[in-house]
């Protein structure tokens, strides 16, 4: 009796995704999708969602002007721990027609309030390893202090009110999903968020 050939291994959970899984996920989860752009050459707007690494160089480019006398850069990072556990990566999804809608007016009140010279954010999605950046914020003013200002105005309001969720993932195989609004600037928890979590 003739032996039977070696089976191909059965593709499990863990596999590649295929082409026809790929084109099976609604648009806004599909990285093919993107990036996604919204621009506004009135005020020198340029918005990015994008499943790639963020390009610093690429956001001063964009806000880069002859009036300008000052640039502010701002990366969020992915660090290596959250409240004393170790985390692997975060990942990052949104609804991008709400999401750029929401940027858009976040940076046009800044251009404005701030008189800036550009505006420019990118988020990134899906996975972001450890020391990679998921946010991109860059500004330019004519002055100094309307650049420090408005970077740090348009990093607060995308924390708070951008559609975006994030799922951090530890070392010791948990994981747990939270929106930006969570933490301010110094990582501690929201009033109205610790008010739900007792």
């Amino acid at each position: 009796m003739a032996s039977q050939p070696p089976q191909e291994p059965t593709p499990t959970a863990t596999s590649t995704p295929s082409t026809s899984a790929l084109a099976s996920l609604p648009p806004h989860l599909d990285p093919t999708t993107y990036p996604r752009t919204l621009t506004s050459p009135t005020h020198n707007i340029h918005l990015e969602l994008t499943y790639s690494p963020l390009n610093p160089s690429q956001a001063l480019t964009h806000t880069s002007s002859p009036a300008a006398g000052a640039n502010v850069l701002f990366l969020g990072t992915t660090r290596d721990t959250f409240e004393g556990r170790a985390v692997s990566q975060l990942s990052y999804t949104c609804y991008p027609p709400l999401a750029l809608k929401t940027l858009l007016d976040i940076a046009t009140k800044a251009a404005e309030k701030f008189r800036l010279e550009g505006v420019y954010i990118a988020h990134r999605l899906g996975v972001v390893p450890i020391q990679e950046s998921s946010i991109v914020v860059a500004v330019s003013a004519g002055h100094r202090g309307m650049a420090w200002r408005a970077g740090e105005e348009v990093l607060e309001e995308v924390k708070a009110r951008l559609e975006v969720w994030k799922r951090e993932e530890f070392v010791d195989g948990g994981m747990e999903w939270r929106e930006n609004r969570e933490r301010d600037a110094e990582g501690k928890v929201v009033a109205e968020k610790q008010e739900e979590r007792e």
